[in-house]
């Protein structure tokens, strides 16, 4: 048998990279159900068709509400309501990134209503911070901008600063 060229070796891999870069024009991975119970200001359990999904949003931090070291952290209760009014028993879309889940098990997503990305709304109402952890990245620069926006403008927990 004849022993592959190098090019022929790198392409299973310029076409893995183009997948999730999103060079081949792939879509994300998306899920859809709706929300049956709020933990916190970032993590949400979804009624999926067959089962009970814990969902923590991609790309952003609440203050904790319940923490079992930290307990509860100021601003934390203000967040989880802010979430709670943005998607209790709503209909959610949920578009998964590179890694699908935490070293917790939880499924990791940005979170969608409609034409809103629930995860961007916390950060730009001031409620949520951004929290990057590759490989998940592909709102990094648009969660910035917005918490940018929310510090400058003193929106949400940034009025404490």
């Amino acid at each position: 048998m004849r022993a592959l060229s190098r090019g022929a070796r790198l392409l299973p891999l310029i076409v893995l990279l183009a997948w999730v870069t999103g060079i081949a024009g792939a879509q994300p991975a998306t899920l859809e159900g709706t929300v049956v119970r709020i933990v916190d200001g970032d993590t949400i359990h979804v009624r999926l068709s067959d089962r009970v999904e814990k969902v923590r949003y991609i790309g952003v931090n609440t203050p904790e509400v319940h923490h079992p070291r930290k307990g509860e952290e100021p601003g934390g209760r203000e967040a989880a309501e802010v979430n709670r009014e943005l998607v209790e028993n709503k209909h959610v879309r949920l578009e998964l990134d590179v890694q699908s889940r935490d070293r917790y098990g939880r499924l990791l997503a940005y979170v969608w209503i409609g034409e809103t990305m629930i995860n961007a709304e916390l950060v730009r109402l001031g409620y949520a911070q951004v929290m990057t952890v590759p490989p998940n990245v592909r709102y990094q620069s648009l969660f910035l901008k917005l918490q940018h926006d929310a510090r400058e403008s003193g929106r949400g927990l940034w009025k404490r600063v």
